[in-house]
């Protein structure tokens, strides 16, 4: 019963005085700290970071501030900071490494308070790592990889061009590509297959107007934060050699071949026809033959 009893007293003392959550982030990553309450529910919601206030929501939201707003001459977040009404959870937008530390929830209700603690460290990515390139020929396929392990609650949204591509949602409720993300869409025609378990996406059969920039949009979800995450890709789709060549332009050269072919039927016929009625080189100017020496008669000889 002792026992019991000093749990109870541990996990009471952790909820009014600081429970702590580590998180973990990329550089250029978005983190939503949850307050997991509805700011109708108490007086006040604060925020600190390093012991500054940095944010502030009063549960009629007669007084909302963020930054500078709530402390002057402070502007580490630079327009960075999202404050949600209902809620009063904080998001950082664009995270950098000078953001790491830890991040104070102080919740006011009107016969109490509590306050926990979110211990944020945010590590560098090489562009390489946010960033791929990727090469294919006409007609191959190629896939594009999160590169990360996926969580049932993490949700996955795919852009071609700033175009809603493939989608899956955390729990799996909704889960779409080309035409049944974003009706009147068909550009890849039943050439897409979404992995359910990696959210990795596939392009079959691809062709030349594939090429473009890719999106990933990664929302990785928990009970006291969230953190949006985006990776690009770079496809460039590239002609098979020897295939470089347009129908309108094979349509040409087949044509072409055919009027020399045409042309040089129409030269040998012609000089067939010349040879056979040119004028032989022993024939007078006026086109007759000179007579024949055998038909000349003997005079006689008169001697």
């Amino acid at each position: 019963m002792t026992i019991f009893f000093n749990v109870i007293v541990v996990v009471l003392y952790s909820l009014g005085h600081g429970a702590s959550d580590g998180v973990s982030v990329k550089e250029g990553d978005s983190v939503t700290l949850n307050t997991n309450v509805q700011t109708k529910q108490q007086e006040d919601i604060k925020w600190y970071f390093n012991s500054i206030r940095i944010a502030q929501i009063s549960g009629d939201l007669s007084y909302v501030c963020t930054d500078v707003q709530c402390n002057e001459g402070t502007e580490r977040f630079r327009d960075r900071l999202k404050l949600d009404h209902q809620t009063g959870s904080l998001t950082i937008m664009n995270i950098i490494d000078t953001d790491s530390g830890d991040y104070k929830l102080k919740i006011i209700f009107s016969s109490s308070d509590s306050e926990k603690i979110f211990s944020v460290s945010v590590r560098g990515v090489s562009a390489a790592e946010r960033d791929e390139v990727k090469t294919v020929e006409e007609g191959e396929s190629v896939t594009l990889d999160p590169g990360v392990i996926k969580s049932p609650n993490d949700e996955m949204t795919w852009y071609f061009n700033e175009t809603l591509m493939a989608e899956i949602t955390g729990d799996e409720s909704k889960i779409c590509t080309d035409v049944q993300c974003n009706e009147g869409t068909e550009r890849f025609r039943d050439r897409l297959k979404l992995d359910h378990q990696t959210g990795s996406l596939t392009i079959t059969n691809t062709r030349n107007t594939d090429s473009g920039e890719y999106k990933l949009l990664i929302i990785i979800n928990n009970s006291s934060f969230s953190i949006s995450r985006v990776k690009r890709f770079s496809v460039s789709v590239t002609a098979v050699p020897g295939s470089d060549l347009s129908s309108g332009a094979v349509a040409g050269i087949i044509v072409a071949v055919l009027l020399v072919f045409a042309t040089s039927a129409v030269a040998v016929v012609y000089c067939r026809r010349r040879s056979r009625t040119a004028v032989p080189q022993n024939e007078d100017d006026d086109g007759n033959s000179p007579p024949d020496p055998n038909d000349i008669p003997l005079k006689e000889d008169t001697s």
